[in-house]
C-alpha cells in the first residue's frame, strides 16, 4: 500500500493501486487526489482538505497554504 503526504493538512493517505496493492491484496479507496488549480499549479490534498476548499471561487495555491496543517 503506496501513502502519500497532503500538500495541505501534511498527513499520510492511502493512493490504492500500483504494485504494493497487488501484493498486500489491500484494496480499499484512495485517501485523496491530485488538483490542477485556478492558478495552474497542482497538489495532492485528502479528501478532507478538498471539502475545505472555498466553493465560493476557483481555489488557488494560496487557499491550499491557508489548510490547517496537522503538524503545527
Amino acid at each position: 500500500m503506496a501513502k502519500r503526504r497532503c500538500d495541505g493538512c501534511q498527513t499520510k493517505v492511502k493512493i490504492a493501486g500500483g504494485i504494493g496493492d497487488l501484493w498486500s491484496f489491500s484494496w480499499g479507496p484512495t485517501g485523496g487526489m491530485i488538483l490542477e488549480l485556478a492558478d495552474g499549479s497542482d497538489h495532492f490534498l485528502c479528501l478532507d482538505c478538498v471539502d475545505q476548499l472555498p466553493a465560493d471561487k476557483e481555489p488557488t495555491a494560496e487557499d491550499v497554504h491557508a489548510l490547517p496543517s496537522e503538524e503545527t
